[in-house]
């Protein structure tokens, strides 16, 4: 599924099964929320912190999906197209970091 398909995915089901969008602070809060999970989830797997019996049954790709479809709900009511965006970002990133990780001496 390409990133404009993910975002037409989404809106359909908003549309159909959701009802209506949040509003944007509504699943901007949602967005940490989801985002609180998935650190959970690695402070556990991945740290120092040891699983609870309630963090039974997390899926760490699920709550990554979970963030994903809010993001996406998010970019869809502000009218942001994902895929211009991503792509903007990544030339950003191309030329500003052309060099910078590569003279890293943390990296090394």
């Amino acid at each position: 599924m390409t990133i404009q398909e993910a975002q037409e995915n989404v809106d359909q089901w908003i549309k159909t099964t959701g009802v209506r969008y949040f509003n944007e602070l509504t699943n901007t809060a949602i967005l940490m929320e989801e985002v609180g999970e998935v650190a959970r989830i690695m402070a556990r797997k991945y740290g120092e912190q040891s699983f609870k019996k309630s963090d039974e049954g997390h899926d760490l790709g699920d709550e990554l999906a979970d963030v994903l479809f809010v993001l996406i709900c998010l970019a869809n009511q502000t009218g942001v197209d994902l895929t211009e965006a991503l792509g903007k970002n990544m030339e950003k990133k191309n030329i500003r970091d052309a060099d910078r990780h590569k003279n890293n001496q943390k990296l090394k």
